[in-house]
């Protein structure tokens, strides 16, 4: 019997003509499971509609988040790693390098860059976690440190995003001497009086917690994020007890007098903005000579 077929064109389609959906198209918060479109995801600048579940992102959205039209100047934007200790895992440490820049598009796991925000020129030094999870290793160090000069030379505020799982153990001693380095340079910013902002994004652990993620004159941090040195079962495994709920998140870390305060990323821009228009120093009216 074929009452049930439906005979009209177009009804019935070919195997071969079937379109599945584009991959991309929607977004799943890992938290609470709620289901949104990409485009509905990205004005809600990688936030849940719902939970508010702030979605890790990378420097090129923080850029065009922060920047005036997304306008900015991207400083170093070509140095690379190389290979002072010819290290290999599974496999050689220039090959890991080549393969994730290829994969990535990034030089390295920071980028860095000048440009305006609503209207006041700002230097910001953002970590992407996709290359080698953000580890810090020379290149990271050397970029944040020239980014801090330009920004004591041309007297701009500096903002460090934080994204990171520490030290990078292909350069070992040479990464971990980036916690000085980066830690002088900023000794020398807050001689000159000019403000440092760091935002601790998730996750932010390791080395990098432990030296410029901590230092800012404002230390603040997005919702949720994982804020710590060791990672919690390496704690819990070393001190023999379970640790207290949310232990390491943002909203534990705040409570504990390690933070300033927590921003929501919707409102980032224009906090940021607001804050250092406060700390602007003062202008004093200088009387003219002779009165």
């Amino acid at each position: 019997m074929a009452w049930f077929k439906r005979q009209e064109k177009g009804i019935i389609t070919p195997t071969e003509e079937k379109k599945e959906t584009p991959d991309g198209l929607w977004y799943k918060c890992p938290e609470c499971g709620t289901v949104a479109d990409m485009g509905e995801h990205r004005r809600m600048l990688y936030t849940c509609a719902k939970c508010n579940y702030h979605d890790r992102i990378d420097s090129a959205e923080y850029f065009e988040i922060l920047f005036d039209n997304n306008q900015f100047t991207e400083l170093d934007a070509d140095l690379s790693s190389g290979d002072p200790l010819h290290f290999v895992d599974t496999k050689a440490y220039p090959q890991r390098i080549a393969a994730t820049q290829r994969s990535t598009g990034l030089k390295d796991a920071v980028r860095t860059a000048h440009g305006p925000m609503n209207g006041q020129e700002l230097v910001v030094a953002c970590m992407d976690f996709r290359f080698i999870g953000g580890s810090m290793g020379s290149v990271v160090g050397e970029k944040i440190a020239r980014a801090i000069d330009y920004a004591r030379q041309h007297r701009v505020p500096f903002l460090m995003i934080s994204k990171s799982g520490g030290a990078r153990m292909m350069e070992a001693g040479y990464s971990l001497m980036q916690m000085a380095k980066t830690s002088a340079k900023l000794a020398l910013l807050a001689e000159a009086g000019i403000p440092y902002i760091s935002l601790l994004t998730d996750p932010t652990t390791g080395g990098v917690t432990a030296s410029y993620a901590m230092l800012g004159d404002f230390n603040i941090s997005e919702p949720g994020a994982l804020i710590g040195f060791a990672g919690p079962r390496v704690i819990k495994e070393t001190i023999g007890k379970d640790l207290p709920k949310g232990f390491q998140s943002a909203e534990f870390v705040l409570e504990h007098g390690f933070l300033d305060f927590i921003v929501d990323r919707k409102q980032l821009k224009q906090q940021l903005s607001d804050l250092l228009h406060m700390l602007r120093p003062a202008t004093v009216p200088v009387e003219p000579a002779g009165r």
